[in-house]
This record gives C-alpha cells, sequence and structure tokens, in this order.
C-alpha cells in the first residue's frame, strides 16, 4: 500500500484538473445526438448557452444554482488536491451570481492500493473550503478505481432577477479577468517535475483561491454577463460569452495576466493536449494578429482549473470594479471588450 508521503498523485493519470474534460468539439457533436430538452418555465438556465449552471426558479424570489465539477488530480498534494477540486466546484455558483449552500463530495479512489490517509486529506482539504465559502457537505457518494478523481456537486441561491450568465454582454462593456491564466502549463510542468516549490506553492495558491470576494464586489455593479475561466481556456469561454450574447469581443493580449514562467515553459514543449484541442476549437471563431505566434495562442488557449471570473461590466464602471477588485486583493486586469461588430467572434490585438 502507498502511503500519503510517498505517493505523487499526478502520476496516477494521464490528464489533470479541468484538462481531462471531453474538449469542447467533441462535447457539441455528442450534445447534437440528444433530443431538445423538455421546456420548463422554471427552468431559468439550462443547456442552451453552455452555461457554467442550471438555475431552477422555485418562487418569484429564489432560485437554486446547480452545478458539478470533478477530475483526476492536479497536484501532488492530497490536502491541496482537495482544496483546488473544491474552489473549482464552487466557482460555478460564484459565476451565476448565486451563494453557495450546500455540497455533495464525488470521490473515485483506489481504496486497495493507497492509504486511506490520502482519501482523508483530500476530503479534508474541501471541507475547509467548503467552511470558507460558507457552504454546508451534506453527503456524497464514492467508488473502487484505480484512478484517484475527486469533486463536487454544489447547490446555491439566487434570486431569480440576480441570475448572472455568459449571455448578457453588451457592446461597450469591458472585460475584467480576475486571476492569471497559465494553469494548464504550469500544472503540466509541475507533473513533469519543472517546478520548483515556490512556483508550485504559487499555481496552488491561484487554484484554491475562490471566487467569493470577486463575485461580491461585482453585485453592486452593472454586471451583464460572467462566466468562470477554466477547462476551455481564456478564448474557449470568451466565445461562449460572444455566441450566447450575440456580440464581439476583443481580447488585448498584453493586458492579459500571465503567470510567471508559462511562455518559458511552453516554449520547452510543455502545452497540455486540453489546451492544444481547445486551440483547434476556436479556429475560424477567433482571429489573432499576423505576428502573434502559436505559443501565444496557446496561452490564450491554456486549459484553466478553478480559474477566474470573466466579467462583462458597463464600461463606465470597469475602472471603479477594478479598483474595488484590487481593494479586496482580488488579482483583476481589464483584458478586453465587448463589441457589435464580428458578432459572435473574437478579435485578438
Amino acid at each position: 500500500m502507498v502511503h500519503t508521503n510517498s505517493v505523487k498523485l499526478t502520476s496516477l493519470s494521464s490528464k489533470g484538473g479541468c484538462g481531462c474534460k471531453i474538449g469542447p468539439a467533441d462535447l457539441a457533436e455528442v450534445i447534437r445526438m440528444l433530443p431538445p430538452a423538455t421546456q420548463n418555465p422554471d427552468l431559468l438556465v439550462g443547456l442552451d448557452t453552455s452555461d457554467d449552471a442550471g438555475v431552477y426558479k422555485l418562487n418569484d424570489d429564489l432560485a437554486i444554482v446547480q452545478t458539478v465539477d470533478f477530475f483526476t488530480p492536479i497536484v501532488d498534494d492530497p490536502y491541496s488536491f482537495g482544496q483546488v477540486a473544491a474552489a473549482n466546484a464552487i466557482s460555478d455558483i460564484y459565476a451565476m451570481g448565486g451563494k453557495p449552500l450546500t455540497a455533495l463530495n464525488i470521490v473515485a479512489f483506489p481504496i486497495a492500493t493507497l492509504d486511506k490517509s490520502i482519501l482523508a486529506d483530500i476530503l479534508r482539504g474541501a471541507a475547509d473550503k467548503l467552511k470558507e465559502a460558507g457552504a454546508t457537505l451534506v453527503g456524497g457518494h464514492s467508488i473502487d478505481d484505480k484512478e484517484p478523481k475527486f469533486g463536487l456537486a454544489v447547490t446555491g441561491l439566487v434570486h431569480p432577477k440576480k441570475v448572472r450568465t455568459n449571455a448578457g454582454a453588451k457592446p461597450g462593456d469591458k472585460l475584467i479577468l480576475t486571476k492569471p491564466i497559465g494553469v494548464g502549463i504550469l500544472t503540466s510542468s509541475l507533473k513533469k517535475g519543472l517546478l520548483n516549490q515556490s512556483e508550485i506553492d504559487r499555481v496552488t495558491q491561484v487554484m484554491t483561491t475562490l471566487n467569493k470576494k470577486a463575485a461580491e464586489t461585482m453585485e453592486s455593479f452593472e454586471v451583464h454577463a460572467c462566466t468562470d475561466v477554466t477547462g476551455f481556456g481564456l478564448l474557449g469561454h470568451s466565445l461562449e460569452m460572444a455566441k450566447g450574447s450575440d456580440a464581439g469581443i476583443r481580447i488585448i493580449k498584453e493586458q492579459v495576466p500571465i503567470l510567471d514562467r508559462v511562455r518559458e515553459l511552453a516554449e520547452q514543449g510543455v502545452i497540455p493536449g486540453g489546451t492544444k484541442n481547445n486551440h483547434a476549437h476556436i479556429q475560424g471563431s477567433v482571429s489573432f494578429p499576423e505576428n502573434m505566434d502559436t505559443i501565444d495562442q496557446w496561452i490564450l488557449c491554456d486549459a484553466v482549473t478553478s480559474g477566474g471570473l470573466l466579467i462583462s461590466v458597463d464600461g463606465e464602471d470597469a475602472e471603479k470594479l477594478l479598483s474595488e477588485l484590487h481593494h479586496v486583493k482580488v488579482e483583476a486586469a481589464i483584458i478586453g471588450e465587448v463589441t457589435d461588430e464580428h458578432i459572435g467572434k473574437i478579435v485578438v490585438i
């Protein structure tokens, strides 16, 4: 039996974190094979716009927000893995404008070959992150599986008239991103032993940070759309916003916050498969500058785990919202704008 101090969780799976998602093109192909969903007037947000969570109205003053997210290990430390998985799952609730209420653990674990204390540490990490979010663990489900996987199904609450979706961006809005990107490239580098401890700590800190402060700060502003940036990358999730909003999006590459060493490691060939899939998926819908090389394109498509919120806010409010985000120590930046040109597409400048 493998014990806590000798296991490298990332070595137990071929992919890690949100990089193990089924790619957007394959997922879209599968969904097209399904019959149309049954219409329900109380279903405020469903499958139509590839949003972060479902929203179902209970009455005129209350709706529930439901989401589920789980994945293979993204870091080696079990406690940190539990924290990352929990922060990532809860993020979908924040992206919809909701407050997390309850959660269910989803566990797949090789119980006969890994020490049970490893699973206990994963669950403890998730429990501590749920406590920080103010959510209550109410149960879960586990299976014996040779490849560890962990995540949560989370339920939140929101007022039906205060739901944020990825489909309401308006021309003139500014786009604010609340966490740096490059997580997929760094965590793949971690798996290959290319990061030192301070670099591991930095990317882990980004992933374990809740989007709670960002979500609470944006509540008092005229936010027209919001999504969280995860497995489909910055450009993939921005494209969903553009299509859902019937608008165009302009991304200013030099203003996008990127974690240290991401470019260097990408140049060494550390490009996750999920990142390459994302890049292939957005072809034809995103235009890049002629002088932008493939490395920079991949970075903008990098598969993120537990990323930040992408907020489309009225242009007149953007600087004030950014200032308030910085005041509560959120690593936010204005990275672009919404336009009435190139509808349903992205222009990177």
